[in-house]
């Protein structure tokens, strides 16, 4: 089997209408260097965007999980975006993004290279009935994100994704005799001289800070322009943006299973790095074509393409 015609493509990447179930057994095994992918969460009330509910929940996402270890290159990464729930009119929280993950490793061999922490400081306060009623709950305002591999030793250099380095630290570099000096600390790490190197940035930690909002995106503008809803569950670009730079290099291929507004498939290409988007509603992909045209496409010209989008059996070549 092959893939098919793509509703779109680019320099870099095709986005694919259709069921992932299905798509995936067009994939070749040991073909794809990254999975990322966020999807829909199992949420207590039903989303526009089709949603399970908890129960069923584990055993629907891991149908999918199964094929994307076949297509999954042996140094590859498969990094999943799961938020978190709270169990039916109760206020006690679900354990299905963990019960996914330890079925993924016990049933699929996956390995848990780390786990990762996307904290939303723009997220509003959620479930009202707990936070905003009765005030018995904090903000609900983290996701769990698995980075998962197939080996021990996946592709992957932190050096690329370094982050600005505190003011203290860039004090101690500047003059390292006068705050820093090397010995053995009493919690038994030995800090060497090679501490005080300028590496160009700090090693990142697990713990990803990152607002999500995009309401003044090109994507939006020209969804409202057009009069289209935009995809209601997007994630932000510099997620994505992370594991791409972290766990790829240029020319390798990034998969997103449920690709939604394709946010996944813009930071590849931003990142030259060739991509596939599933995505099973038309109009969420077709939409998500907004973010890869000239920023200087009108309303008209966004319903044209929109159009062409939905109704031609053709692949629309952007750019």
């Amino acid at each position: 089997m092959f893939l098919c015609c793509p509703l779109y493509n680019t320099d870099y990447g095709s986005a694919y209408v259709g069921n992932a179930l299905e798509l995936l057994d067009c994939l070749e095994s040991n073909s794809i260097d990254l999975v990322i992918t966020s999807p829909p969460f199992a949420l207590q009330r039903e989303k526009s965007y089709g949603n399970v509910e908890q129960e069923a929940y584990v055993n629907w996402l891991f149908n999918f999980c199964e094929k994307v270890y076949r297509v999954l290159a042996p140094h590859g990464s498969f990094v999943l975006d799961l938020g978190g729930a709270y169990q039916s009119k109760r206020p006690v929280r679900s354990l299905y993004n963990y019960r996914i993950l330890i079925k993924l490793c016990d049933e699929l061999d996956f390995r848990l290279a780390e786990e990762f922490f996307w904290y939303n400081p723009s997220k509003l306060p959620s479930p009202i009935e707990w936070v905003n009623k009765r005030k018995i709950r904090t903000k609900d305002a983290v996701n769990t994100i698995w980075w998962l591999s197939k080996t021990d030793n996946p592709k992957a250099n932190v050096s690329n994704v370094l982050v600005p380095y505190s003011e203290r630290m860039k004090k101690l570099l500047q003059n390292p005799e006068k705050f820093y000096q090397p010995k053995e600390r009493p919690s038994g790490h030995d800090i060497g001289k090679a501490f005080a190197n300028n590496n160009g940035g700090a090693i990142p930690s697990n713990l990803l800070q990152i607002p999500n909002t995009e309401s003044g995106s090109r994507y939006i503008q020209l969804c409202k322009a057009a009069k289209i809803g935009a995809h209601p569950a997007r994630f932000p670009q510099k997620l994505p943006q992370f594991f791409i730079n972290f766990l790829t290099e240029p020319g390798d291929t990034v998969l997103d299973i449920f690709a939604g507004s394709n946010t996944t498939g813009v930071a590849a290409e931003s990142l030259q790095r060739h991509w596939i988007a599933f995505e099973q509603n038309r109009s969420y992909l077709a939409t998500s074509a907004f973010r890869f045209v000239d920023a200087n496409l009108n309303q008209s010209q966004a319903n044209t393409l929109y159009t062409q989008l939905m109704s031609s059996s053709q692949t629309v070549a952007l750019k």
